[in-house]
């Protein structure tokens, strides 16, 4: 598995792994078996089976970091289909004293895209041909190694937006083609949708954020979901960067 991680195996070494790996695993596990309360009803469910794969990596400041998150993302896109219809990447980021100490929620949003853009920049596949490379455009999707990904980022700065807390960066990496029956044109799509934004309500304590919307409808855009505010505010212009 490489740098990979499946349940099993994590919980196996689990011990054996440095302290702040113990707690983001310990912290995540804990979050989506805790009562059954997170929101994301799927990431439970593929947590619960299996499903997902987990990834530690060192300061995202770091270059070496970004070639370990390119590796791992390369790796895990080649197997994902025989992973589940629930699958995900689960990427842990070490975040330093001074990250955690000093960083606001907006530090952490110019984190997160600054990872994205150096991990596109050593992309060795083409953009794909059916996602459009406009951020702007409702179906354009961040993709790396010819797959579309949406992308979920959690940080020590959310306070607010509980579902957008983790102890340390952490960024979710879901294949597009998970989502094949989780969208408005199906029952299915629309019935999981009704859960989970109830769930979220009653998760964040409050009303969940106006740029969560469904892909493909024409006035969403997928990159302002990709990290949330932890109030309603949400950013003009999209920071991504596709420079190749």
């Amino acid at each position: 598995m490489g740098v990979l991680f499946d349940k099993m195996l994590l919980e196996q070494q689990l011990e054996t792994l440095p302290e702040w790996k113990q707690a983001a695993y310990k912290y995540f596990a804990s979050m989506l078996t805790d009562d059954n309360t997170y929101p994301c009803v799927p990431a439970r469910h593929g947590f619960l089976e299996n499903q997902l794969r987990f990834c530690f990596i060192d300061d995202p400041r770091k270059e070496s970091s970004i070639k370990v998150l390119a590796t791992a993302l390369k790796d895990y896109g080649s197997s994902s289909r025989k992973l589940g219809s629930y699958t995900s990447l689960a990427v842990f980021f070490q975040t330093p004293k001074d990250i955690y100490g000093n960083y606001t929620v907006e530090d952490y949003r110019n984190l997160f895209w600054n990872v994205l853009n150096r991990l596109a920049a050593i992309d060795e596949h083409e953009w794909p041909k059916d996602i459009p490379e406009n951020p702007a455009h409702y179906k354009w999707e961040f993709c790396f190694h010819g797959e579309p990904y949406f992308s979920f980022c959690a940080t020590p700065g959310h306070k607010q937006r509980k579902s957008r807390y983790f102890p340390c960066l952490c960024i979710a990496f879901q294949p597009r083609w998970v989502f094949a029956s989780l969208n408005g044109s199906t029952s299915f799509g629309r019935k999981m949708k009704t859960i989970i934004r109830k769930r979220l309500v009653n998760y964040d304590g409050f009303p969940g954020h106006p740029d969560l919307k469904w892909y493909g409808e024409e006035d969403n855009h997928e990159w302002k979901q990709y990290f949330l505010s932890d109030d309603d505010s949400s950013p003009i212009q999209c920071p991504f960067k596709h420079i190749k």
